[in-house]
């Protein structure tokens, strides 16, 4: 039984990060496993016959497609609803700068220089807002944990 651990604000609102780029390599890994799901090889003539039957091993790499399609079909729901738990609950800080700097680093996955130029303040000033920003949200929700 996996214990949930409390977790600070940053390493929370981080994970989705961590679960997007997880997902997006776990895409390309689908991708690989239809191109060779789709690819049946050649036959080597030289050597002696053993009875193997190249459809198996197709149908084979074609189920290992589609249960990993469905599996990654399961963990991106389970992305969105974090998402719009994360969204919801930076929403509910209810303080305009809080909210806007927090959805664009935590959601958009932008860096504080990025967020500094966009809401056009000094890069020490959006620094100090993400702070104040992160204190908020742990005092706000304090029993923070991993989501997936």
């Amino acid at each position: 039984m996996s214990e949930k651990r409390k977790l600070t604000a940053k390493k929370y609102l981080e994970q989705l990060e961590v679960i997007d780029t997880m997902i997006n390599q776990d895409l390309e890994r689908l991708d690989d496993m239809k191109t060779d799901a789709r690819c049946t090889g050649g036959i080597d003539y030289s050597k002696d016959r053993i009875q193997t039957s190249p459809q198996n091993v197709l149908e084979k790499r074609i189920c290992n497609y589609v249960d990993y399609e469905k599996k990654l079909d399961v963990r991106i729901d389970q992305f969105v609803d974090v998402k719009e738990q994360i969204i919801s609950e930076i929403r509910g800080l209810h303080v305009v700068n809080y909210i806007n700097v927090l959805y664009k680093i935590y959601v958009q996955f932008k860096s504080i220089r990025q967020v500094s130029k966009e809401i056009k303040k000094s890069y020490a000033y959006t620094l100090e807002l993400h702070k104040k920003a992160l204190a908020a949200f742990e005092e706000t929700y304090k029993n923070l944990y991993y989501l997936i």
